[in-house]
């Protein structure tokens, strides 16, 4: 595994994102928070098996949010100078506080798979959870080399 995330719980809570950042609200259509994430990822600078990797973990976060709440979500974007962080918010809660860090055998019933590919793919996940939803962001370095 890539990334060391910190479970839903643990760890302070996640600051706003910076000034600057972009914002797209999704509420159906996936085909734009992918169109608006590899937009994302080209102005950072991100090789395109970087930036794959980025609209696949970003469109499965939000693919979460219409599977699993009855609601819409926001996709927001930032840069550094050494990475790119994509956020994914919606109102949805995470129940099991290990979500995505441990492998889900191949013949597991529901889901499941889809945060331990946003693990895998990016090189760090953060995932705050609660009573006004979770929030999941995703750390890219901008390099060709993931971490």
């Amino acid at each position: 595994m890539r990334s060391r995330p910190l479970g839903p719980w643990a760890g302070r809570p996640l600051s706003a994102p910076p000034d600057g950042a972009v914002v797209l609200r999704y509420d159906r259509n996936l085909t734009d928070v992918r169109e608006f994430t590899a937009i994302q990822a080209s102005r950072a600078g991100l090789p395109p098996d970087r930036a794959t990797d980025l609209v696949i973990a970003i469109a499965e976060l939000a693919a979460n949010t219409l599977a699993h709440t009855n609601g819409s979500g926001a996709v927001t974007f930032w840069a550094t100078a050494d990475e790119i962080i994509g956020q994914v918010q919606d109102q949805g809660h995470i129940e099991d506080p290990l979500a995505g860090q441990v492998r889900p055998a191949p013949d597991a019933p529901g889901g499941g798979r889809g945060l331990w590919l946003v693990h895998e793919v990016c090189d760090q996940v953060e995932i705050r959870t609660g009573q006004a939803g979770t929030t999941v962001r995703v750390h890219m370095r901008r390099g060709a080399e993931p971490a």
